[in-house]
């Protein structure tokens, strides 16, 4: 399954920071799920739910983001970041029971 989803971080001021980005959730044999993106390759993840996916994801990002501040590179222009304050619309994966 692919749907575009939000990640919301946290930098290091605190300040909270929202990302939309297309997630791609692969079943694996063994249970649970590996999470890539398709535009941004340095996201790779798994996880034993579709919480849990989502929420290494979001980890996964962090990260990546990071690495990229300490590197002195500048963000690859895919990620989109939004507003937390304007209406977003985006499809997105809710785990149920």
């Amino acid at each position: 399954m692919i749907g575009h989803c939000f990640l919301n971080l946290y930098s290091s001021n605190h300040m909270q920071a929202i990302y939309k980005l297309p997630l791609k959730l692969e079943p694996q044999p063994e249970g649970g799920f590996t999470v890539t993106c398709p535009l941004l390759p340095e996201l790779i993840t798994e996880g034993d739910s579709v919480k849990e996916a989502l929420a290494n994801a979001s980890d996964a990002l962090t990260a990546i983001i990071e690495t990229y501040e300490d590197l002195g590179r500048p963000l690859p222009p895919v990620l989109q970041r939004v507003s937390a304050y304007d209406t977003i619309a985006a499809e997105t994966l809710v785990a149920v029971g």
